[in-house]
């Protein structure tokens, strides 16, 4: 398949934008943690970046394109049949509803589309078997990811990021590294991960504390949670009313989370039984 031929073979079903630049692949490759643990590559597409990673790794490679998984299977049939290149066809979010993604320690390694790039990074967070990920995102999802408290950009996935490890923006890529090129601009991101977390209820109260980034942390809170006990837990905490949400750091969330997570926001459930209510009566006419 010649270069020439990608821009009208990449699938926008997929999100398809193939790296070909030598330059790019081999900073990706430098960027890997230092050790001999196995890699997990998601969307290795024409195998470029793999054929680098095979050279010193053993690869899983998750392809979800049927094209793809065809051309693959031919390109690195020495590898396949030599024992340290597995090639598993379908959607890798079906493999991660079974548990984790490798039955051993590993890096995630993808060239990720960027409508799904977030969803794939929260999985490997919760992945107690992935070490660290290495990723290509849209520049923007990046530095949330990476952002430190007290930067603008500070968000509920830099919380999300710090709650597991370590999260660094490596180098930008240009559009023009790609075939065909995305519309945005991208950029490596490494998650060196110390821990893992599943806690699907924190994730949801982070929406709730950075639903108006802009606006006071407390008020945002108090869309879920009753003023009184809001207004207690900063006492208790001995916080500014004023707080805003990307002026707090990880360690606090999880001290508000601890404190709030029982306490149900009583307004809104009476709010909730008055709306039930009001359906039964207009039900009964």
């Amino acid at each position: 398949m010649i270069v020439e031929d990608l821009a009208e073979f990449a699938s926008k079903k997929f999100g398809q934008n193939f790296l070909k630049n030598d330059y790019y692949l081999q900073k990706i490759v430098q960027a890997m943690p230092n050790d001999n643990l196995k890699v997990a590559e998601i969307g290795p597409g024409l195998g470029d970046l793999t054929k680098e990673l095979v050279k010193t790794r053993n690869v899983t490679a998750f392809e979800v394109d049927k094209r793809l998984c065809e051309h693959l299977t031919a390109e690195f049939e020495e590898p396949i049949r030599q024992g340290n290149f597995e090639l598993r066809c379908g959607d890798v979010l079906e493999r991660w509803e079974s548990g984790n993604l490798l039955d051993e320690p590993y890096h995630l390694v993808a060239n990720l589309p960027y409508y799904i790039a977030t969803n794939i990074i929260l999985k490997a967070f919760r992945d107690e078997r992935c070490r660290s990920i290495l990723v290509m995102v849209q520049k923007e999802v990046a530095v949330k990811f990476a952002a430190a408290a007290k930067q603008k950009e500070f968000s509920a996935l830099s919380v999300l990021a710090g709650s597991v490890g370590k999260a660094t923006l490596c180098f930008e890529v240009e559009r023009e590294a790609f075939v065909p090129p995305p519309n945005v601009t991208s950029a490596v991101l490494l998650i060196e991960k110390d821990r893992s977390r599943d806690d699907e209820k924190f994730e949801t109260f982070l929406k709730v504390a950075f639903s108006q980034p802009r606006k006071k942390l407390s008020k945002n809170l108090m869309s879920a949670f009753s003023k009184d006990i809001v207004d207690q837990t900063f006492a208790n905490l001995d916080l500014d009313p004023n707080l805003r949400p990307h002026e707090a750091e990880t360690s606090l969330y999880h001290h508000l989370y601890n404190e709030l997570k029982d306490n149900l926001d009583g307004k809104q459930q009476t709010k909730q039984r008055k709306l039930s209510k009001s359906r039964a009566k207009n039900s009964k006419r």
